[in-house]
């Protein structure tokens, strides 16, 4: 590894080691998104029995969504890192700015880390409960599929790290305004509505009215669920995966440069709390 990403992987490893400790919680976690996803999926059952073929999405389709979207709900950025207001509270934020590192770099390595520990224990539980158990117990109509094929599995790859660094690409947006306004209630007030409806996690974003289509499906919540679960079913495939996954990387550029404008700002008028 070069000498200067070390301290990145450092400090990503140190928040996800950390963050895996708290297994109770992931269990905890676990058991509610089974239970919701249980919930959301005989909604769909239900909705499918009267709309029949006009659905946009098939039902054993929907079922792998919906299954896929608890399984990585903890990827999702609808909550700015608590450690980035506690550090600005305290006072810790002053040791980010001696390090002789990217502070962006330190803290979205850290952010990284966090909603990865915190989503690779729910997501291993749910594969075994949706996709091997349901099965194994003859509940085939309601289980977690693997993907669509060979193609699907080669862009689903790409497009699920992307959707991780879009998703922590968002978060650097959130936790500077929180270490701008040194309060998170605000931020996840309006940041978890607005995740869940325009990534596609509440409902996809085909099942909305087709005039709000082409903007749904262009804007940068759009990759952290819907372009990638799209991909992993073959709803997306070929020419559209591609620019799925160019959209995904685009939107990852852009935003990681706003964040970047953004922290250099907030940091020149930083008051640091504490000491």
């Amino acid at each position: 590894m070069s000498a200067a990403l070390r301290p990145y992987a450092a400090a990503f490893r140190a928040r996800f080691l950390l963050m895996l400790q708290y297994r109770v919680a992931a269990l905890a976690g676990f058991a509610t998104q089974c239970w919701w996803g249980a919930i959301k999926i005989m909604v769909y059952a239900a909705f499918y029995e009267s709309a029949g073929a006009a659905a946009p999405i098939s039902l054993p389709n929907i079922v792998t969504y919906t299954w896929l979207g608890q399984a990585f709900l903890a990827l999702l950025p609808w909550l700015a890192d608590p450690e980035v207001g506690a550090s600005i509270r305290t006072g810790g934020v002053g040791y980010d700015r001696l390090r002789p590192i990217d502070a962006y770099g330190y803290w979205y390595a850290r952010t990284l880390g966090w909603i990865a520990a915190r989503a690779l224990p729910r997501a291993v539980l749910m594969l075994l409960a949706a996709g091997v158990v349901l099965p194994l117990v003859g509940l085939e109509a309601w289980a977690w599929q693997p993907p669509a094929g060979p193609e699907a599995v080669a862009l689903f790859v790409p497009a699920f790290v992307l959707m991780i660094l879009l998703a922590v690409a968002v978060l650097m947006l959130a936790n500077v305004v929180v270490a701008a306004s040194l309060n998170e209630r605000g931020v996840n007030a309006i940041l978890m509505p607005t995740v869940v409806v325009f990534s596609g996690s509440l409902v996809p974003l085909d099942f909305f009215p087709d005039a709000m289509r082409p903007f749904l499906h262009l804007q940068p919540l759009a990759g952290l669920v819907d372009i990638p679960f799209r991909i992993y079913f073959a709803d997306l495939r070929g020419a559209a995966a591609l620019q799925g996954l160019a959209l995904q990387a685009g939107w990852i550029v852009v935003l990681v440069a706003l964040g970047r404008v953004a922290m250099a700002r907030m940091m020149r008028h930083l008051e640091m709390q504490g000491g």
